[in-house]
């Protein structure tokens, strides 16, 4: 019940992570033009290859043990539906793959947002307002909201992409934001960002799970918290230059790696211990013993895998050839 209650506590305070993975991917985004098969090309071989490789490896592992080593009354074998297939985009033994659809169709629609023209609507005789269709994304939370309060009824649990799209949006416009403020004013502007978001997160508990696209609580508050948490974060740092830690610099420089491939890692010692009757919840000595080999198993594959594309997602492209001309 303690461990319960203090992972409660640890998720209380860190479910904005994967909705900042949106925003950070806006803020540092160069451009979402050029040609649109090309684009997609290229999207579909550095997000959709790895989705499907990977989700096969978590599916692989899941089953293996589902069909051959547990128990046919283990809860784990119960809880397979046919459903699972359109209902999201998650895989058996790898959910966490749903990151990578979604960001592939946020991507996409970010660019033929990008190709869409400017409709101008006349206020005088020389004069017009125009406005860009990709402002129309600052609408999108609520369709995200709205859509949440139908029962999230878009199949591949696209539901969630919405949000994606604003956030990226988000993030492109924070960088212009705070291009022009100087070092001072970021640091002070992004530090009260910081405080309110702790402040209305003591006194609302509001929280967002991006998986699922489930809004718990207060829309109004959750979203400014949301806001707030990414903005702030983004700006502190880039104000201040923190000291590398060797292995969180470790993670961050091969994140694809140990993203795709920890799940499988975690499904593999879970359905082993279930394979025992042994059921790691709530077990301390499992959580560290899972912990050590996944980092452990992870760091070793990340050489091996990123020199294969279709694992990492790491096509190299093309070299320009000259004409003899």
């Amino acid at each position: 019940m303690a461990e319960e209650e203090g992972w409660t506590i640890v998720m209380h305070w860190t479910f904005f992570f994967m909705s900042f993975f949106f925003f950070k991917a806006g803020y540092f985004n160069k451009t979402v033009d050029g040609n649109s098969w090309e684009f997609t090309k290229k999207k579909f071989r550095q997000l959709m290859i790895p989705y499907f490789v990977w989700g096969f490896i978590g599916c692989l592992v899941y089953f293996t043990f589902a069909w051959f080593f547990l128990d046919p009354r283990n809860v784990m074998v119960k809880s397979v539906t046919l459903s699972h297939i359109w209902s999201t985009s998650g895989f058996y033994g790898n959910g966490p793959c749903w990151f990578l659809f979604s960001f592939f169709v946020a991507y996409i629609a970010m660019h033929l947002f990008s190709k869409c023209p400017s409709i101008a609507f006349p206020i005088t005789h020389n004069r017009s307002f125009r406005i860009k269709i990709h402002w129309l994304v600052f609408l999108f939370p609520f369709v995200s909201y709205l859509l949440y309060e139908q029962g999230n009824p878009l199949w591949l649990n696209l539901n969630n992409v919405f949000w994606g799209i604003f956030l990226f949006f988000l993030g492109r416009v924070w960088r212009v934001a705070i291009e022009r403020l100087r070092p001072r004013k970021m640091i002070v502007l992004s530090s009260i960002m910081i405080l309110a978001f702790i402040i209305l997160n003591i006194v609302d508990s509001s929280e967002y799970t991006m998986s699922s696209n489930e809004w718990e609580g207060n829309f109004p508050i959750l979203f400014t918290k949301l806001i707030l948490s990414s903005c702030g974060l983004s700006g502190l740092f880039l104000s201040f230059h923190f000291p590398r830690v060797p292995i969180v610099n470790y993670i961050g420089q091969h994140s694809m790696v140990f993203f795709v491939a920890h799940y499988p890692v975690l499904t593999f010692y879970k359905m082993l211990r279930s394979a025992h009757v042994h059921s790691i919840k709530g077990k301390v000595d499992d959580l560290i013993i899972m912990s050590i080999l996944t980092f452990v198993i992870c760091a070793w594959l990340v050489p091996y895998v990123e020199k294969i594309p279709w694992l990492s997602g790491r096509f190299h492209k093309k070299p320009a050839v000259l004409s003899e001309k």
